[in-house]
């Protein structure tokens, strides 16, 4: 265990807080301004939607490097780097002139994005462990806080008639503030030197990893197909039909702000076993509700039940036996991020050859099967918070 004052540890875990809000704030700045990237590029949907492919294409091949270099290098370093890469990206993702410029800048974004978010969580994981209870539910609370902070800044500035670029410069100031406060009390451990740099997921992580896809997955589904089923399968009028995603992302963050106690009451495990059975109980109260109430009912439940999944999984990634969590948390995180990018395709693939209600129930039915196999993962931890 770190030999910590308490003074200093505390310092640490605001610290962790400020960087699970940055790449949250960072994205959520970005989403304003698409509309804008779109009439100064010229670009048609169809094209638009291939640009914007490049940011999780950025994401993706980012995640395993960061962890490895995060080993090497430390924590603090990658983040600083990371975060460092997003906010370059971020002002010319404002004025990139053409689809060119605007893919190479998402892939960049979405590189210092997605490394961000492999590398906080092995901050988290060392902190959490350091303090001996349950944190990382909270930690990821900040980073959907940071996500409305940064829509809401990024909407009144354009709204106030702010140029994009300007707006964007002035939240790159806010970002860097954040990370002066907070970078002198980032972690800096090292992996030893003749720790692997690289490995293919196995045994436990590859089924933390399998676990951590279908948990984002179901928060990808609820993005981008929760105001599509309101407004065709249940005929929800369409200003309203984003009430579901609303309902369920204020949900999820509330919950994830009091997780930390609800892991440390039930377990790791058996945490994730209930969540598990609540979200898919939502999900399916929300796909036959026959009112817009009862729907809605369904959509916080889901977000209920699934907030402290992934927290959870990515706890018990740090500290399973079968890996360095200087690979595994990188491989759970890339499999989770996978979910998000993958889920809402699979969706529409399914929707294709039967209906959106079959789809939503097999979504269902993967949360549960994420309840039964976390009941696995025991075995292959150490005992925290199990």
């Amino acid at each position: 265990m770190n030999d910590l004052s308490r003074p200093a540890a505390l310092r640490q875990q605001h610290a962790t807080r400020a960087v699970f809000f940055l790449p949250g704030f960072a994205i959520a700045a970005w989403a304003p301004l698409v509309p804008f990237a779109k009439m100064r590029t010229g670009l048609d949907e169809g094209t638009l939607g291939l640009a914007l492919l490049c940011l999780g294409a950025g994401s993706l091949l980012a995640m395993p490097v960061a962890g490895a270099l995060a080993a090497r290098f430390g924590c603090r370093a990658l983040m600083l780097a990371t975060l460092a890469l997003a906010c370059l990206a971020l002002p010319f993702l404002a004025v990139a002139p053409n689809a060119f410029a605007l893919a190479g800048a998402l892939f960049v974004f979405g590189a210092g994005v997605g490394a961000c978010d492999c590398v906080m969580n092995m901050q988290a994981v060392m902190v959490e462990r350091d303090a001996q209870r349950p944190m990382m539910s909270g930690f990821h609370a900040f980073y959907s806080i940071g996500g409305a902070v940064g829509a809401a800044a990024m909407t009144a500035l354009l709204a106030l008639g702010a140029a994009p670029w300007v707006g964007a410069c002035l939240l790159v100031a806010v970002m860097g503030v954040v990370i002066l406060l907070a970078a002198p009390h980032w972690r800096r451990e090292r992996a030893p030197g003749d720790a692997p740099m690289f490995a293919i997921p196995r045994g436990v992580v590859l089924l933390i990893g399998a676990l951590c896809f279908v948990a984002f997955l179901c928060e990808g589904v609820m993005l981008d197909w929760s105001a599509v089923f309101l407004h065709e399968v249940q005929a929800v009028p369409a200003g309203r039909a984003g009430l579901g995603f609303l309902v369920f992302s204020v949900a999820m963050t509330v919950t994830r702000l009091f997780g930390d106690r609800v892991v440390a009451r039930l377990g790791a495990l058996r945490a994730v076993l209930a969540g598990a059975a609540l979200g898919a109980g939502g999900l399916l109260m929300a796909t036959f509700a026959d009112t817009l109430p009862l729907a809605l009912s369904g959509y916080a439940l889901v977000g209920l039940g699934c907030a402290n999944i992934a927290p959870v999984l990515f706890t018990l990634a740090g500290n399973q036996k079968a890996m360095p969590e200087s690979l595994a948390i990188p491989a759970v995180t890339t499999l989770g991020y996978a979910g998000v990018l993958a889920g809402p395709a699979l969706v529409g693939f399914v929707a294709h050859l039967s209906s959106l209600v079959v789809a939503f129930v097999l979504v269902a039915i993967a949360l549960l099967l994420v309840g039964v196999g976390a009941r696995a993962i025991g075995a292959g931890s150490r005992r925290l918070f199990l």
